[in-house]
Parts: structure tokens; C-alpha cells; sequence
């Protein structure tokens, strides 16, 4: 055997970067289980109209963008007066319940039920058994959903479903034009 002829006859290695992560330059792409996606963490109304999101890597952990998302909500007064920036109540799922958020919450004086699943254990961590378990509002906790059904109205967008977008910035330019037609 005279020399190893690869990929298509060339000789050396392809040109499309190597390994799994080299080439990735845009923040907003990351390789999840799915392969390279990216994330919407999304806060909404009581209505399911989008107030404020940020677009990340797929492989970002939702609980550690809470605050960004949570700082970016500006909501302009009817009649006079300061953007409103701070939400009365707060619902999330059991992947928003831990300690550091709530006590985020507490500081800006924020109603919050943050549990999923059946209401009565609240995960804590490894070795715990004790303490008192979060306030929980079972009529508030009903309307938790509504953040699920704002993200099937974005999802009905194809370019948002499926990222066709090469550029962080034109995903996000398409994430905030879907949004504001929903406030339409």
C-alpha cells in the first residue's frame, strides 16, 4: 500500500474545524444534547406576552441566566411615571427553586412559588431532611403554564423553532420581532 487516501482523495484532515467544540465563535450556540442549539430563557405576563429574554448557548443551565432575564424586564407606565422593572409575583419550575434565587427574590421584596411536580417536598440538598418548605400558593401555582404557552406561540415562528440563523444577533432580532407581534 502505497500511502492512505483520505476523505475524498485529499491527504489531509477536512477543513471543517476538528473537534466538537473548535469553531464555535457565536456565545448563543452550544452543544446540548441535540447537537449545537441555542436557549431562550424567557420571562412573560400573566397573559403570555414575552416582558424580557436572553439567548444562550444550548448547554446553559436556565437557573444561572434568572437574574439577567430578570434585570432586563422594562415595562413602560401607561400615564406618567418610572419603566416598571420588578414583578409582583414570580412562578418557575423546580429548576428555579434553589436557595440563591429565592433569596434574590427576597431581597427585591418578590412574591415567588417556585416548585413543580407535587407540591408537598421541596428538594433540598444532599442530607437535609428538615426545615420549613417554601410558601406555596396553590391558585397562583395553577397559572404556571402560561410561560409554556408563550414559548409554543414563539416556537410557531419556523426560524425561532428551528435557529436557521447563523449570527446570534439575527436569532435575537428574531426572537424580539415574534414578541412584539404577540403584544399585537
Amino acid at each position: 500500500m502505497a500511502g492512505v487516501r483520505r476523505f475524498h482523495g485529499r491527504p489531509g484532515p477536512p477543513a471543517c474545524g476538528g473537534g466538537p467544540e473548535r469553531g464555535l465563535r457565536d456565545p448563543a450556540i452550544g452543544r446540548s444534547r441535540g447537537g449545537l442549539t441555542s436557549k431562550i430563557h424567557l420571562a412573560c405576563d400573566g397573559r403570555g406576552r414575552p416582558l424580557a429574554f436572553v439567548v444562550t448557548g444550548g448547554n446553559t443551565n436556565g437557573c444561572t441566566r434568572f437574574t439577567a432575564v430578570m434585570e432586563a424586564i422594562r415595562v413602560p407606565r401607561i400615564g406618567p411615571g418610572r419603566t416598571r422593572t420588578r414583578p409582583d409575583h414570580v412562578l418557575g419550575d423546580k429548576g428555579y427553586s434553589s436557595k440563591a434565587i429565592r433569596a434574590w427574590l427576597r431581597r427585591r421584596h418578590t412574591a415567588h412559588d417556585s416548585r413543580a411536580g407535587r407540591p408537598g417536598r421541596q428538594p433540598g440538598p444532599r442530607g437535609s431532611h428538615g426545615g420549613r418548605p417554601p410558601a406555596f400558593d396553590r391558585e397562583a401555582y395553577k397559572h404556571r403554564n402560561v410561560v409554556e404557552r408563550c414559548f409554543n406561540r414563539l416556537k410557531q415562528w419556523r426560524g425561532i423553532a428551528t435557529r436557521y440563523d447563523k449570527t446570534s444577533q439575527s436569532y435575537e432580532a428574531a426572537v424580539t420581532l415574534a414578541s412584539l407581534l404577540m403584544w399585537a
